[in-house]
């Protein structure tokens, strides 16, 4: 892979973040796939375990490929959240859903 490589994922996926568990930070990495159309309706966000919806980390249109999005582990207020499991969330308007389990650790 040279430096004008460019990769193309065939299906969306939902990668583990790393590093997991995290504190402060973690980064999730997510692909949207050439197979779904090139340009989607993409979402990321994060629920606690009880599915209470914590904070939305991306709301956009995104082509093909790779993306990464930090989170700092903070909700939609900006105030920092407890210990705890916390569930990530890619929804396509492809229909895609996908999830990963994260841990917050103080």
């Amino acid at each position: 892979l040279g430096p004008k490589t460019i990769i193309i994922p065939e299906e969306t996926d939902l990668h583990q973040n790393y590093p997991n568990p995290f504190n402060p930070s973690t980064t999730i990495k997510y692909d949207i796939g050439l197979m779904d159309g090139l340009e989607q309706r993409v979402s990321v966000n994060v629920y606690n375990i009880l599915g209470q919806h914590v904070t939305t980390l991306v709301n956009s249109a995104n082509q093909v490929g790779q993306f990464y999005v930090k989170w700092d582990g903070s909700d939609k207020y900006g105030e920092m959240l407890p210990s705890g499991v916390y569930f990530v969330q890619l929804k396509t308007g492809s229909g895609v859903i996908k999830n990963k389990k994260m841990m917050l650790i103080k």
